[in-house]
């Protein structure tokens, strides 16, 4: 689906308001995973209520990546994006949970989102000192008994 859209913006936080009628043609229920085609350029994406306005996320990245600033207004496409949600284990993190079975398991159980931000917060660190904590920590969160 095609339309135009002004990028919303509050604070450094900035979105694409999805019309109601968009969401509803695409089908794929309240809270839709989405193909987020923006200037050119695209990402995965979901369609999330916030205050009260149906929004899909334009974080920084892919503000830079597509060359846009919130308040302009471009044309979008959406896609339902039924594909599953799969992120790469950087090698570290792996081993790590190799040598752990019980948080291997639980790995296993977490949710695409959760293993996006441990992946993310590992791979964001720039000292290897900090890299290793960062290892060390999803391992022992992943531990904790829920």
């Amino acid at each position: 689906m095609k339309f135009t859209a002004t990028i919303f913006q509050s604070g450094n936080n900035t979105g694409i308001e999805v019309p109601p009628a968009v969401r509803d043609a695409l089908d794929g229920g309240k809270n839709p995973l989405v193909g987020v085609t923006l200037n050119g350029f695209t990402y995965q994406g979901k369609i999330a209520s916030m205050g009260g306005k149906l929004l899909v996320s334009v974080s920084a990245e892919v503000r830079q990546k597509a060359g846009v600033k919130g308040g302009e207004t471009h044309e979008v496409e959406l896609v339902l994006d039924a594909a599953p949600r799969a992120y790469e284990a950087p090698a570290d993190l792996i081993a790590a949970l190799h040598d752990t079975p019980a948080a291997k398991t639980a790995w296993d159980r977490l949710a695409p989102s959760h293993r996006k931000a441990h992946i993310t917060a590992i791979e964001r660190a720039k000292a290897p000192e900090t890299r290793a904590r960062r290892v060390l920590k999803a391992i022992e969160m992943l531990l904790v008994p829920k």
